[in-house]
């Protein structure tokens, strides 16, 4: 089975950092485009940043400049850095495959909180 495990989140400040990280396991993550994505309770999921498997990269506007997604691939990991967090970023993050966003299967996400 594909596993991917989101991991690193936690209760900053306005203007912190979070490093957070997907795990997968059960599938070649190399070779697809990987997506983080949010979630506030009342909210419709939205994609944060993306990469591909050529390592070409996007973000959403809301996004751009402050956060950074990567991959490691001899880890089979993606990163999202995070900094200049606000209170607006606060919601469960999650990454994916585009084939798992269309079956819509997802992994438990991480809670990231930004509150003074």
């Amino acid at each position: 089975q594909v596993h991917l495990v989101e991991s690193g989140g936690g209760l900053v400040q306005p203007g912190g950092s979070l490093r957070l990280s997907c795990a997968a396991s059960g599938i070649i993550f190399s070779i697809y485009t990987v997506g983080w994505y949010r979630q506030v309770p009342g909210k419709q999921r939205e994609l944060v940043a993306q990469i591909t498997s050529g390592g070409s990269t996007n973000c959403a506007d809301s996004v751009k400049g402050r956060f950074t997604i990567s991959r490691d691939n001899a880890k089979n990991t993606v990163f999202l850095q995070m900094n200049g967090l606000q209170p607006e970023d606060t919601a469960v993050y999650y990454c994916n495959t585009q084939r798992r966003v269309l079956i819509d299967q997802w992994g438990q996400g991480t809670q990231v909180t930004v509150s003074s």
